[in-house]
């Protein structure tokens, strides 16, 4: 395969395309690196960036020194699939590259044609006119492309065969599919009083495989939720999953929370309707039990009465999904009822994270995206959820974490909790498919 390069700093490719496995591949032939400057298509002393247009200052490479050195480059190696880079370019995963060689492969093209800018970057229309391709590697600045092309080659080119001495290398890649590579161990056997695992050790080839699979599922869950979920996942690997993750249970508190004008801590009712709803996005996401809290005698009369309805009375035959809901949910009369019933079935005291529409920070904040944070402590999880206008300060008090609201750009925030419930839980534990 042919790479081209136009760049502002052609000197910056020479050690690099010469070391390592790129070197090699250009060796055999499998790959052959063409670098120019975009120096090379202006006349002496002419520069090849002009003034961005409009108020702000910076420079901008020329079209018309682009459209040269693409014309130049296609006509030396034949039609190549372009690509420039731009930090408003698709972010640079695995998924992304494996594309961007299909691509490649159905045009039957055997020429890539990189196009790295720097200064303010490229005019728009050049993008707009040659780009097959527009790519970042992340959100963050560089001074100009070539480090970001330069990235692209190393990931590219692992995925030409030839380039790598065994191509099941590449298939058990990290990123390759949902998982991450399990973790890896060399001699000497014991180090700095660590010893590698006496299972990798074993000669047991199946358990080798079983205990690599399991670690790589580990891994990925505690380090890299947010790659994980974006799959499209089988039934094993999803079983595989709810293994890892920790358990998880949600209460409903229907007391110690704040009521009336004046916000005061108060009792609130008990509504069928929040208790249908969030039992069924509860087993939706996996969450093994559903608690409501209240100490008032008479909501406890109604709730049972509506709880042995669905666990026990003529509901199960009824409607059997909403008996599968419904059969977790636990009615209680306090919030040291729910850490008690977790402590006795998970021997362990379970991690508190609080939630609140109230834009007043909570000790600990954590995001959707700080999983690792909870999980890494392998200990049970409850999400505790408020009704009337929120928690009181007593409960959040009590919080090991507390994550942060839920917004939308409008200025409305008056979710109704089993609406907030459901999108809580989807933040926290849903599969949000990417691939």
């Amino acid at each position: 395969m042919k790479i081209s390069i136009v760049t502002v700093v052609p000197d910056l490719y020479t050690p690099f395309l010469n070391t390592s496995l790129l070197g090699k591949a250009a060796q055999k032939g499998v790959l052959s690196f063409n670098v120019k400057s975009f120096t090379d298509y202006v006349k002496l002393k002419e520069r090849i960036d002009a003034p961005t247009c409009g108020p702000t200052a910076g420079m901008v490479i020329r079209p018309e020194v682009v459209e040269r050195a693409v014309n130049d480059a296609e006509t030396l190696h034949g039609a190549s699939f372009k690509i420039f880079f731009s930090p408003h370019g698709a972010i640079l995963d695995q998924q992304v590259l494996q594309k961007i060689y299909n691509k490649i492969q159905i045009k039957q093209i055997n020429h890539v044609l990189l196009v790295p800018g720097r200064y303010e970057g490229m005019d728009q229309r050049v993008e707009e006119i040659y780009a097959d391709e527009i790519l970042s590697v992340g959100n963050y600045v560089l001074m100009g492309g070539d480090l970001p092309a330069m990235i692209f080659l190393e990931a590219f080119s692992r995925l030409v065969p030839g380039v790598i001495g065994r191509q099941e290398s590449v298939e058990r890649d990290s990123f390759s599919g949902p998982f991450l590579d399990y973790p890896e161990y060399s001699l000497p056997v014991l180090w700095r009083n660590v010893e590698v695992p006496e299972m990798i050790r074993s000669g047991n080839h199946k358990a080798i495989e079983q205990w690599r699979f399991k670690h790589m599922v580990e891994r990925t869950v505690y380090k890299r939720f947010d790659w994980l979920r974006s799959f499209n996942l089988t039934k094993d690997q999803r079983e595989q999953i709810c293994k890892v993750i920790p358990p998880h249970c949600v209460v409903l508190m229907h007391t110690d929370v704040l009521v009336g004008k004046e916000k005061v801590c108060g009792n609130t009712s008990v509504t069928s309707m929040d208790v249908h709803d969030i039992a069924r996005s509860a087993c939706t996401y996996g969450i093994q039990k559903f608690f409501i809290v209240t100490p008032l005698k008479d909501q406890q009369a109604i709730t049972a009465q509506f709880l042995h309805f669905w666990q026990e009375g003529r509901g199960v035959e009824y409607n059997k999904n909403r008996h599968q809901a419904l059969e977790n949910v636990i009615l209680v009369s306090s919030l040291n009822d729910v850490i008690e019933a977790m402590q006795n079935a998970y021997n362990k005291e379970p991690l508190i994270l609080v939630t609140s529409a109230q834009a007043t920070p909570i000790n600990n904040s954590i995001s959707y995206y700080d999983q690792e944070k909870v999980w890494s402590q392998k200990r049970p999880v409850l999400l505790v959820l408020g009704t009337g206008q929120g928690l009181a300060p007593c409960i959040i008090e009590k919080a090991d974490f507390g994550l942060i609201p839920i917004e939308g750009l409008a200025d409305y925030n008056h979710l109704s909790v089993r609406s907030a419930a459901a999108v809580i839980f989807d933040r926290w534990l849903g599969i949000q498919k990417k691939y």
